[in-house]
């Protein structure tokens, strides 16, 4: 009983936190910063593993969709029952690269959106249990360097279109050149107060 009592107690308390901005025990990419242009910082990121699934629809319910989708593995939606922690950030980017991203939704010429977690550092494929859901599967995601632009409060479309703008003109004379297409990546849940968001726009780069 009181390990269900605690167990509530920490849920209500990472919620609160959440509230405003407070990630708590949410492990984030391991990076390397290794330079940066103007307010945009360029990192370099380490292999990965993701679950990730195809889903269709405009951006915003593509990524409601497939939230529910990879939440659903992660929370025991597998053939081992095993829970898995949650990681930031979650992105939203194009679907020709999406194999490069971290926890990811991606657009296709077609409508489709690839939607992707990125699983903790301690599991391996070997270790990662198989999902329940057959639109999950496991991906192994190779390291790469991305210019990576931060902003708070609104995430609409519109937004990150303005923010990617903003990030590839940033580069424009730089030394750094984009190898690939944008992602948008999100830190914190939908009520989160926008203040208190973290929100990036980042491009691989040469």
């Amino acid at each position: 009983m009181f390990t269900k009592i605690l167990d509530a107690a920490t849920q209500i308390v990472g919620g609160v936190g959440a509230l405003v901005g407070i990630r708590t025990g949410t492990e984030e990419p391991m990076s390397v910063r290794e330079a940066s242009v103007g307010d945009v910082e360029i990192r370099r990121y380490g292999p990965r593993i993701a679950a990730q699934t195809v889903v269709r629809g405009d951006e915003i319910e593509a990524r409601n969709a497939g939230f529910r989708l990879i939440a659903g593995y992660i929370f025991g939606g597998n053939h081992r029952k095993t829970t898995i922690a949650m990681t930031a950030p979650v992105a939203q980017q194009n679907e020709k690269i999406a194999m490069t991203a971290p926890v990811a939704q991606s657009r296709g010429a077609e409508g489709q959106s690839v939607i992707r977690f990125f699983m903790p550092s301690k599991w391996s494929m070997d270790l990662l249990p198989e999902p329940d859901d057959e639109r999950v599967e496991l991906v192994e995601v190779p390291g790469e360097t991305y210019a990576v632009l931060r902003f708070s409060g609104n995430r609409s479309p519109a937004t990150i279109a303005a923010k990617t703008d903003e990030l590839l003109n940033a580069l424009r004379d730089s030394d750094f050149q984009p190898s690939g297409e944008p992602v948008a990546w999100f830190y914190d849940p939908p009520w989160t107060l926008p203040f208190r968001r973290r929100n990036e726009v980042a491009v691989p780069v040469a």
